[in-house]
């Protein structure tokens, strides 16, 4: 084996992987006991119905069955905090969700010390991203990645993940993953090792599995060279862009993707900050994230949520875009509607003044001043 063409193909971070990978035959069901841990508390306040949350705690953490009409998933809820010791981050940790979509969907609320009797909000509806729903989607400004599995078509996962910080941008590309190992060793690239060595902290050109690998226990090599969906030892960071390029995630979400998806999966890394869906009852909803400044180029934000809308809308709704407008300028994932019936009521329209009748009603007010007046 020529190791300086591997080494060239793979890169050094995939090559030290590759060199520890574990080719041991994947499993392809979850067991009940490993589900239940992501089940949502009893303590729950359902700003939607009762009986769709219910149902939503019987799947697996991050699975949400595929509508049937629509692009719409999950629900938003409620909790609140009993643990004085909880962090915002462990609360979204335990709801499936990420830094920074906790962060935007509890404006106020400290991060480190929300409160005993705090209510949490917990932003866990989301719109399908536009892409051909197969394999893995990775939303990039979303900081959410999407699984279509293969042999349970009715069923989409998605999950928080991390991506590569500004200097280290995930890039956009369609790929595929192949090698899955276990226990992974890490290679620090040498750009990491240079700043170590002038902080006077030099790093090793190796990391073995353990505690201190920032690769965490399980990895999923991309055809991409250098570039894996792994777990983390810091999971605090995940739904952050804090990575070199890697897209992150919880440990018991990529342990649950490592064990069940399938060599070759498609995995298509994208980058829509504005979405836009139906839900079943025919409410067009827009949901919006901060854009990545690296793939901004010649996009537009507002020109093109107008055309996403437009495309959607067709001619069957009258828009206000008015809201999409406010949805692009405030970007927070919030989902909002714009059309049908979770939409808001519109603002009544006031009745047109009649001109010929108030001039008469001033000539008339001004004529009796000058009367009393005299």
């Amino acid at each position: 084996m020529n190791i300086r063409k591997l080494y060239n193909a793979w890169g050094p971070t995939s090559l030290a992987v590759l060199l520890t990978a574990s080719l041991s035959t994947p499993i392809y069901a979850q067991s009940s006991a490993d589900t239940a841990e992501g089940s949502a508390p009893a303590t729950e306040e359902a700003l939607t119905s009762a009986d769709q949350l219910a149902e939503q705690r019987e799947l697996p953490r991050g699975h949400f069955r595929l509508p049937e009409e629509g692009d719409i998933i999950g629900e938003h809820y409620t909790v609140v905090v009993e643990d004085p010791e909880d962090t915002l981050i462990d609360i979204a940790r335990r709801h499936n969700i990420g830094y920074e979509e906790i962060r935007m969907a509890n404006p106020g609320v400290s991060m480190w010390v929300p409160g005993e009797g705090t209510e949490i909000v917990i932003p866990a509806r989301y719109i399908l991203p536009p892409a051909p729903r197969e394999g893995v989607v990775v939303n990039l400004s979303e900081l959410r990645l999407y699984y279509y599995p293969a042999d349970n078509p009715g069923i989409v996962e998605t999950y928080p993940v991390s991506v590569g910080r500004e200097e280290f941008a995930t890039p956009i590309g369609i790929t595929r993953t192949t090698v899955k190992v276990k226990d992974p060793a890490w290679a620090p690239p040498a750009s990491m090792r240079r700043e170590a060595a002038a902080r006077g902290e030099p790093a090793p050109s190796i990391v073995p599995a353990g505690p201190n690998n920032p690769l965490g226990r399980h990895a999923i090599l991309l055809a991409m060279p250098s570039y894996l969906i792994h777990g983390t030892n810091r999971p605090e960071g995940v739904g952050m862009r804090v990575s070199r390029g890697c897209i992150r995630m919880f440990p018991e979400d990529i342990k649950s993707l490592y064990e069940r998806m399938p060599t070759g999966t498609q995995v298509n890394l994208m980058d829509a900050p504005f979405k836009a869906g139906w839900a079943a009852d025919g409410t067009l909803f827009v949901q919006s994230y901060p854009q990545l400044e690296e793939n901004v180029g010649d996009f537009e934000p507002l020109l093109n949520a107008i055309e996403r809308v437009s495309e959607l809308a067709e001619d069957q709704a009258e828009v206000d875009y008015a809201q999409v407008k406010l949805a692009v300028e405030n970007p927070d994932g919030r989902l909002i509607a714009l059309y049908g019936p979770q939409a808001p009521a519109p603002a009544p329209v006031e009745e047109p003044v009649e001109l010929d009748g108030l001039l008469e009603e001033i000539e008339l007010t001004t004529a009796t001043q000058a009367e009393e007046e005299a």
